[in-house]
C-alpha cells in the first residue's frame, strides 16, 4: 500500500553505535502498517541542502492508541544522512510509505535464515520481531547470521540472540565471532537446512548479495534478498534503482528496487 506524503515528529534519535543512530517517529494513526521488507521515504521540512527524500527501510513499527511509531536504523554515509543525524526531539519530518515489495515468507516455511551484512539488519530487525511475534500461531525455527568489519559495528547485537534461535557473528577483523565473512559459516552449514521448508532472508552489502548466490548454485534454498540501491523518488518514475533480472521466459529485463523490490528472489538476480 501507497501512502501520500504526512507529515511525523521526531520522538528519538539516538546514536546507538558510532555513526550508527535509531531514528524513532510519531505518525498519525493513518499511516498503513508496514511490512517487513518495506521501507519510507524521509525528508527533512524546509531544508534546501536535503532537497530530495531519502529512503529507508522500515526497522521497527507500533501501533499506539493516539498514534504510530516508526523506526528507522540508519548510518551516517553522506550529507542527508548527516543532516538526519542532527535531528531533536520534536523536530519535522515529512514521511511517505510504506512503499516497495516486502518479503513474502509461506505459513509452510518452519526454517528461516536471516542474513545480515552491516547496516543491512536494518530491515531484517522488523522481519525478525514479525516472525517472532508469530511463535503462538506456527512452529518456526529462526537463525541469524550476523556480518560486520568490526565489533563496533554490530547493531542490535543482543536484541537479535534473545529473539532468533541461533546467533552466528562474524567480523572481518576477527574482532567477535567467526573471522571472516557472513557467508562463510552459512556455507559450512548449509546441507543441515531441509529445501522444503527453509527460506532466506539476506540483506546486505552487494558482494555478500552475490556470494550468496554462488553458494545456493550449489544448494538449492529458496532465498528473498532486500537490495540497497540510490534511489531518486522511491515511486520508479525516475528509473535510478533499475537492476537487471531475468523476465519470465528468461529474458534479460530491468525492475525499479523501488516498485518491484526492494525485496527480489535472489535467483532473478542477473550479475553479469
Amino acid at each position: 500500500m501507497r501512502q501520500f506524503m504526512m507529515g511525523g515528529l521526531v520522538e528519538s534519535n539516538a546514536e546507538v553505535r558510532e555513526g550508527h543512530y535509531l531514528l524513532s517517529l510519531r505518525l498519525p494513526l493513518s499511516f498503513a502498517l508496514p511490512l517487513p521488507g518495506q521501507f519510507v521515504m524521509v525528508s527533512l521540512k524546509g531544508r534546501k541542502d536535503m532537497l530530495l527524500a531519502r529512503p529507508f527501510s522500515v526497522s521497527g513499527f507500533n501501533r499506539r492508541a493516539q498514534d504510530v511509531r516508526v523506526e528507522i536504523l540508519y548510518r551516517v554515509a553522506g550529507q542527508g544522512t548527516r543532516l538526519l543525524a542532527r535531528l531533536g526531539i520534536g523536530e519535522d519530518v515529512d514521511i511517505s510509505g510504506p512503499l516497495g515489495r516486502p518479503f513474502e515468507i509461506s505459513p509452510a516455511i518452519n526454517n528461516v535464515i536471516l542474513v545480515a551484512g552491516g547496516i543491512g539488519i536494518a530491515p531484517l530487525r522488523y522481519l525478525l520481531a514479525s516472525l517472532k511475534a508469530q511463535g503462538t500461531d506456527r512452529t518456526l525455527r529462526i537463525d541469524f547470521y550476523m556480518g560486520a568489519k568490526t565489533v563496533d559495528e554490530l547493531l542490535e547485537l543482543e536484541t537479535t540472540r534473545c529473539l532468533c534461535d541461533n546467533l552466528h557473528v562474524c567480523t572481518d577483523d576477527c574482532s567477535m565471532g567467526h573471522p571472516g565473512l557472513v557467508t562463510e559459516p552459512l556455507e559450512q552449514a548449509i546441507k543441515s537446512y531441509p529445501l522444503n521448508d527453509t527460506l532466506i532472508c539476506a540483506c546486505g552489502p552487494l558482494g555478500m548479495i552475490r556470494r550468496l548466490s554462488e553458494i545456493l548454485m550449489q544448494y538449492p534454498l529458496a532465498c528473498q534478498v532486500s537490495l540497497e540501491e540510490r534511489m531518486a523518488c522511491g515511486l520508479g518514475a525516475c528509473l535510478g534503482c533499475a537492476v537487471a533480472v531475468r523476465g519470465p521466459n528468461g529474458e534479460k529485463q530491468y525492475q525499479r528496487v523501488c516498485r518491484e523490490g526492494p525485496v527480489f528472489n535472489l535467483r532473478d538476480i542477473l550479475w553479469d
